[in-house]
């Protein structure tokens, strides 16, 4: 099995989380804490879209900028 069918069939496992600030509303970015090394994020309106993966350095710092 290759790496990608692996990260898919995580991903399709994984527990979403979207943001606290979100308020439920649907509208926002949800990310999966599941795979180590990678922050998987997707469109949390089209959960079956294609889904971004970051490195953590990279998240944290986009986190932190949006802060």
């Amino acid at each position: 099995m290759s790496r990608d069918h692996r990260i898919s069939a995580v991903l399709g496992e994984s527990a979403w989380r979207a943001s606290s600030y979100s308020g439920g509303q649907g509208n926002c970015l949800e990310v999966a804490d599941s795979i180590p090394g990678v922050v998987p994020v997707r469109d949390s309106k089209r959960p079956a879209s294609p889904v971004l993966a970051f490195g953590p350095a990279a998240w944290s710092a986009f986190v932190d900028h949006l802060r």
